[in-house]
């Protein structure tokens, strides 16, 4: 599922898709407020549910589907961004959503971060890539003591800290990363994301440590970066979100990107 935010002025804007990080979705805290503060400032913002994040077109709100969860791939998640990207440069959903189809930028917060470079390297359509809290590589994240155990019993379960749930991970996941490990480096990667960039991160982030935004600069010399001081890895939004106004460090990336995708 997908959802577009645009202000119906019969001008063609930007489209900028926001791709979700790991155990995210579209909807996730304060999204669809900062949908809205990205709309007023002349883009149309597509935010993407991945098809296997476990969210239901009826419950948006939550993972509740965890055998999609389980199966979800990093290849999978691609052929999302493609297909969205195919339906949303077509002529009748340009008008109808009176989106610049010359003019595709791509958002991409943790995991979807490391998607983002991926996809952006692959295709030309999307014109500048943006990432928040990106990861910078896939194939560290499971040392080989925790991928024979997930090979012998099929499935590893990660936990939801906010819910308590125990999500499962099938073993295709890693099927598929060794299948297509060369494209999912995302060192070589980089090299080839030839569109201009800004990495955002925070100094504070607990989930993906800063260095991540250094060694995605060292890589790609001529990226912007983008540091906010003591920001953490959600840039202080939660979920549930209550509040009218994003949090000051999402406030602070959310003007940033701004800035970047008008310049």
């Amino acid at each position: 599922t997908a959802d577009i935010t645009f202000c119906d002025n019969q001008v063609s804007k930007p489209l900028v898709i926001l791709a979700h990080g790991f155990k995210g979705f579209k909807d996730w805290g304060p999204w669809p407020i900062m949908a809205d503060q990205i709309a007023t400032e002349g883009f149309c913002l597509c935010k993407l549910n991945f098809s296997f994040n476990g969210t239901a077109p009826n419950k948006l709100d939550e993972i509740h589907d965890l055998e999609a969860f389980g199966h979800n791939s990093f290849s999978k998640e691609l052929e999302d961004l493609d297909r969205l990207l195919d339906h949303l440069s077509q002529e009748d959903t340009t008008k109808e959503y009176q989106i610049d189809p010359d003019n595709i930028y791509l958002i991409g917060h943790s995991r979807g971060g490391g998607i983002s470079i991926i996809k952006s390297s692959e295709d030309t359509r999307i014109k500048k890539l943006v990432t928040w809290a990106s990861v910078y590589d896939f194939a560290s994240y499971f040392s080989p003591a925790e991928l024979m155990y997930w090979k012998t019993h099929g499935v590893i379960y990660v936990k939801n800290s906010r819910t308590g749930e125990n999500f499962p991970m099938y073993y295709q996941f890693v099927e598929d990363f060794l299948k297509n490990e060369g494209r999912f480096v995302i060192e070589k990667a980089i090299e080839k994301v030839s569109q201009p960039m800004l990495i955002v991160h925070g100094t504070n982030d607990e989930t993906v440590n800063i260095n991540a935004a250094f060694q995605l600069k060292q890589w790609k010399p001529d990226a912007n970066l983008h540091i906010i001081e003591q920001a953490s890895h959600t840039f202080g939004a939660k979920h549930p979100f209550a509040d009218s106004k994003l949090p000051k460090d999402l406030a602070n990336a959310v003007e940033r990107t701004i800035d970047f995708l008008k310049s």
